[in-house]
């Protein structure tokens, strides 16, 4: 992309032209050569949104919920961009699910943003450009920004590195899981939710789960973790569950724990360009006749890769 190209997109995009949005997310994603010249130009614009991240296991109706949730930041007035992070096609790289059926009803709302991105080999349950995407709704003015991972399991945690609010939603059937999953995924909840409780067994999961919060396991002592009980195709408990996230959000501002959670991405955006970027410098290293004759050596056992790697970055 050149530096004329840029400064047009991400222009159009300030402006609000939902065009230039879109092709801009196609580019971080494609990791466009020169896409880091828009993202500069529009990063003094962003630090207003809400980052919400929904996770939890496959088949909890996080969509659903999500939809749900869309709804009740609409009749607020709120503009709201949504992120689904969905498993890759091993093929062509995209997002296999697609753009989420249930939500299409939010297509002709021009305040409603809907993308899915696939996670292209990414941690944590999100993609690599989940950070930059994110960043580019927020500085096109949406108040929300509602990251929803593909299921995640316990030690899948690469949410922590985007969300400001992380809700965790579960179902009744749960319950076995729970002792497995509480040294885990449970610990980065600001927000749990147990969806789908008109099935047997939601009071003991949420008892359960109250319990669990009442001992410390997963508080931190100033924020007092909820759990909420939805049956999210009916929209039951969902207003409940919108006022807990914007009560977190509150917290976070006037605990001046925003500002640390801010200073943790900011250090995982900088640390992201540097691994990035030191991959990039090395691999073209490596493809040089010295960079050839290093891994000969390294192949024939002549010198170990620990001393060739130190070797190559002297």
């Amino acid at each position: 992309m050149t530096p004329a190209r840029a400064k047009e997109l991400s222009d159009r995009l300030l402006a609000g032209d939902l065009r230039a949005l879109a092709r801009l997310i196609t580019l971080v994603e494609n990791h466009e050569p020169g896409v880091e010249l828009a993202l500069a130009r529009i990063f003094p614009h962003t630090g207003n949104a809400h980052l919400i991240g929904i996770t939890g296991p496959p088949g909890a109706g996080k969509s659903t919920l999500t939809d749900k949730l869309i709804q009740a930041a609409r009749k607020e007035g709120k503009k709201v961009g949504i992120l689904c992070v969905d498993p890759s096609s091993p093929f062509s790289g995209g997002a296999i699910l697609g753009d989420r059926i249930r939500m299409q009803e939010h297509a002709a709302d021009s305040k409603v943003f809907i993308r899915s991105i696939g996670t292209r080999g990414g941690h944590g349950g999100l993609s690599r450009s989940t950070q930059e995407t994110a960043m580019l709704l927020d500085a096109f003015g949406f108040d929300l920004v509602i990251l929803e991972t593909a299921g995640v399991g316990q030690t899948e945690l690469g949410i922590l590195e985007v969300a400001q609010t992380i809700m965790v939603v579960l179902v009744p059937e749960s319950g076995d899981d729970i002792q497995m999953m509480k040294a885990g995924i449970l610990e980065i909840a600001d927000v749990l939710t147990v969806n789908k409780c008109d099935r047997p067994a939601s009071d003991h999961v949420v008892k359960e789960l109250r319990a669990m919060l009442e001992i410390g396991m997963g508080a931190d002592g100033t924020w007092s973790i909820p759990v909420l009980k939805t049956i999210a195709e009916s929209g039951s408990g969902v207003g409940e569950v919108f006022i807990a996230i914007k009560e977190h959000y509150a917290f976070l501002q006037r605990s001046g724990t925003l500002q640390l959670k801010n200073r943790g991405f900011a250090r995982t955006a900088v640390m992201n360009i540097i691994r990035d970027v030191a991959s990039e410098r090395a691999s073209e290293a490596l493809a040089t006749k010295s960079g050839m004759a290093l891994l000969d050596d390294v192949a024939s056992r002549k010198l170990d890769p620990f001393k060739a790697a130190q070797k190559l970055f002297r």
